[in-house]
């Protein structure tokens, strides 16, 4: 009987918290990592985690607060993971082993080929990241990178994490790092350049 009680007062409680902060959690979720059945997931892995821990919380802090600690920690396991598990993206690599997307875009020199120079961009009257189509074909183009190199451009530019903490937390070489950067910002560039500027 007393360990049906124990078990009804966090799963109580855990409910109250469920309907308090699932939205605020979900779009930081969201935010975080750009997909929304994967927010979903990582916010229903946390309330799952708080049940499975409630024996840790101490009541000394906000609910709120230990709920958002714990989110952070499963969204930087789904960064790791994601980085550490790459796939092979269709758009990185052609029919040969030699005509990958960059050997496309440079010739044997190092230099632009002619027809895949970066295109100068119309500069709207809103700044570009306040334009809704733009955001769209932004996200679009994001989910397009590998997983790996998503997870470094989204710790880099959308979490404004320094370098040396990303290469950290990924297990990654600073030199692997710029690398994976660089190459990221140019399948961006011309993904952008192919569905935006078009």
């Amino acid at each position: 009987m007393g360990n049906k009680m124990d078990k009804a007062i966090p799963a109580k409680t855990i409910k109250l918290w469920v309907e308090s902060y699932s939205d605020s959690l979900y779009s930081w979720a969201l935010y975080k990592t750009s997909e929304k059945e994967t927010a979903e997931d990582l916010v229903q892995e946390t309330f799952l985690a708080a049940f499975q821990s409630f024996e840790g919380f101490k009541g000394e802090s906000n609910p709120k607060t230990w709920l958002w600690a714990i989110l952070n920690n499963k969204i930087k396991d789904y960064h790791r993971k994601r980085f550490q598990s790459p796939i092979v993206n269709e758009q990185m690599q052609s029919e040969g082993p030699e005509n990958t997307f960059f050997d496309s875009l440079f010739d044997g020199n190092d230099q632009w080929r002619k027809e895949q120079r970066p295109q100068a961009w119309p500069l709207p009257e809103e700044h570009v990241l306040d334009d809704i189509e733009f955001n769209k074909i932004m996200q679009h183009c994001m989910r397009e990178l590998p997983d790996h190199w998503f997870s470094a451009v989204h710790l880099k530019y959308l979490e404004e994490r320094k370098g040396e903490h990303i290469c950290q937390e990924l297990n990654i070489s600073a030199t692997n790092f710029w690398q994976i950067l660089h190459r990221a910002k140019l399948q961006l560039r011309k993904c952008i350049e192919l569905n935006w500027l078009k």
